[in-house]
């Protein structure tokens, strides 16, 4: 975590201290995971291109504490680690900095000018994204034992994190949960559904993930999450 957080902030440092937003901050960050990748590709020490494996036991009895044990104990774990973030984040946007943020997405320039130390509260949320994401990523090292470069940093990985919030809704508490499940859900069944046809279709999970935001730009452009809240009366103001 100590890592992803310094990480996060040398990002964070080049890209606000330059003015880069939107768009190109999201593809700045997909930049230094290709980066990451060649690096760690060359860094024997950690096993190179070949990776890097975790010792392999087989324990009678799960051990939260060493995140060794079978897999209901990781699922259970993330679950619970799920609701904690969501909860975080909903105290976070209820709190002074929540409102600093929402002020500087809204219009960064307005923000500056009532005394928001835009750079900041920028800061704040990257470092913050940078901790609450290197969590998940120690759970995926115990639960499969290896970490590729190849499969860590791979460009798919970053386009699958960013994919979820803009089909679920950016800018909202439950639009990148209900968009992680929709493309997670709904990619594992298609492929299920290939295999069970005895179709092997190279990239046909990435052809998917492209279709699935195309629909969401041309039909829903908010978001999965928007549509539904007005759909059933949920209406969630845009936070």
């Amino acid at each position: 975590m100590a890592i992803a957080l310094a990480c996060g902030a040398l990002i964070g440092f080049l890209a606000f201290r330059f003015g880069v937003g939107g768009v190109y901050f999201a593809i700045l960050t997909i930049a230094f995971a290709e980066f990451a990748r060649i690096g760690f590709d060359h860094f024997s020490w950690l096993g190179g291109s070949s990776g890097f494996f975790l010792p392999v036991a087989n324990y009678a009895r799960n051990d939260v504490w060493n995140l060794r044990g079978n897999p209901t104990m990781f699922y259970y774990l993330m679950l619970l680690l799920t609701v904690a973030a969501f909860l975080l984040c909903h105290v976070l946007l209820k709190s002074r900095i929540g409102y600093y943020w929402q002020a500087i997405r809204e219009d960064e320039a307005a923000a500056r000018s009532l005394g928001i130390n835009t750079f900041r509260y920028k800061m704040y949320a990257i470092v913050i994204s940078a901790g609450m994401t290197a969590v998940a990523g120690v759970f995926f090292a115990f639960y499969y034992n290896n970490l590729f470069p190849e499969q860590i940093f791979h460009i798919s990985r970053s386009i699958e994190l960013i994919l979820g919030p803009i089909i679920g809704g950016i800018g909202t508490l439950f639009g990148p949960v209900i968009g992680a499940f929709l493309l997670t859900g709904l990619s594992e069944a298609m492929q299920e559904l290939l295999n069970a046809l005895g179709l092997d279709i190279p990239g046909a999970k990435q052809v998917f993930y492209g279709i699935c935001l195309l629909l969401v730009v041309v039909v829903l452009p908010d978001g999965v999450w928007p549509w539904l809240a007005r759909k059933f009366g949920l209406a969630e103001r845009r936070s």
